[in-house]
């Protein structure tokens, strides 16, 4: 079984998948969907970029097209809010007419609209666990009639400190039910979910989930402090496609966006204190090509489904080995080719070489020629009026 058509699926959803144009199953669809529309819970690891949305939202819909009742029957969590409406706008690319509108519960945004379609009655909630708890507390959420439940990313939610949270969500959802869950690694925390909350399930484990995909090319500059601005700059300008760039704190990364707009790059930037429709705008803007660079912490090294990132730079070495496999693959997605580079300057070395050390890689060490000018900033003014940009006016930032 390789493709799509060959699925036990209804003729609705079947047709839906055509008009989206999908064709092929990737391995994770190919092993995980067929057990899981028979009913089976199914815990599958796999390495990011492999398609597993869509092996929990068919068996979801098939659930969804059978049920007439008005209340929630389908419960999907995932830790943060760009992942949730990512799924949401899956589900909606899918969904037939007769079909429900999901209710996508998330913080950052206002409550009113969220709750408003909970009272009406939502057959499937789409929800971060901190704000749907939030909304259980105050009696706005009622899940005693959930039949499927998936938790998605679930190594991140345990590592973003949900655990309480999911245990209470878990709580209220029926024992018989089918549970999928989804995760990047198998650490001990989230087979303790599975041993605490799934009923015999189907394991599927694809690849080595703690190594980067071998459609990523990964190399690393190691440089002085003061040279860090610079060698990013040049990668920059000779880089073509957009580049997703990973900093540690986010003061790094308003200052590094900063600085790039005033270079003349159009680039935006994402991290924990924007707001819902400042992180929105950014990675719209960044997926449709208005902004050719953006700027995150590590709250986009997961949940963020850019199809076509060329490059991924981390401008800072990653804290964990584990943040530096998510982080690389956002880009060399779905079997595209992708590039990975790491700046690394001072005591970054010796944390890179641990990384490496910790997932048995060896990065490719790349020198890049400084510019002898003693201003960078009019080489780079130089550089600008030699070729076209799509940079915005000004500091633009959404």
């Amino acid at each position: 079984m390789t493709t799509f058509s060959e699925l036990p699926l209804s003729s609705a959803l079947q047709g839906r998948l055509a008009a989206a144009q999908f064709i092929n199953l990737t391995p994770i669809q190919e092993r995980a969907i067929p057990p899981a529309l028979e009913g089976r819970d199914v815990i599958g690891t796999a390495q990011t970029g492999t398609g597993k949305t869509l092996a929990f939202l068919l068996p979801l819909i098939e659930i969804l097209q059978q049920e007439r009742a008005r209340h929630t029957v389908a419960l999907v969590l995932l830790p943060t809010r760009e992942l949730a409406i990512q799924v949401q706008e899956q589900y909606e690319q899918l969904r037939t007419k007769v079909m429900p509108s999901a209710t996508v519960v998330i913080g950052g945004v206002s409550e009113k609209a969220q709750i408003q379609s909970l009272r009406a009655g939502s057959k499937l909630i789409i929800a971060t666990p901190g704000r749907l708890q939030d909304l259980m507390n105050r009696k706005l959420a009622n899940l005693q009639n959930v039949k499927i439940l998936v938790l998605d990313e679930a190594d991140r939610m345990l590592d973003m400190g949900f655990l309480p949270a999911i245990r209470r969500i878990l709580s209220t959802v029926p024992e018989e039910r089918q549970t999928l869950c989804f995760s990047a690694t198998m650490e001990r925390s989230v087979a303790g979910l599975v041993i605490d909350y799934m009923r015999n399930p189907v394991r599927v484990a694809l690849g080595s989930v703690l190594k980067p995909a071998e459609s990523v090319c990964l190399d690393a500059y190691e440089v002085r402090p003061g040279e860090k601005l610079d060698v990013l700059r040049k990668l920059l300008y000779t880089e073509k496609g957009q580049t997703l760039i990973f900093t540690r704190t986010k003061r790094g990364a308003e200052r590094l966006a900063k600085e790039l707009v005033r270079d003349g790059f159009a680039a935006a930037m994402i991290h924990g204190d924007r707001s819902q429709s400042q992180r929105n705008g950014a990675l719209n803007g960044f997926q449709e090509g208005r902004f050719q660079v953006l700027v995150a912490t590590d709250i986009a090294s997961r949940g963020l489904h850019v199809d076509d990132v060329a490059h991924v730079i981390n401008y800072d070495v990653p804290k964990m080995a584990e943040d530096f496999i998510h982080r690389v693959g956002r880009t060399g997605r779905a079997g595209l080719q992708g590039r990975a580079s790491t700046l690394a300057a001072g005591a970054e070395v010796l944390e890179l070489r641990q990384i490496e050390r910790t997932l048995k890689l060896k990065i490719e060490r790349k020198q890049t020629e400084m510019a002898t000018d003693s201003s960078p900033r009019r080489m780079i003014q130089n550089t600008l009026a030699s070729r076209t940009l799509t940079a915005l006016p000004g500091e633009v930032f959404v």
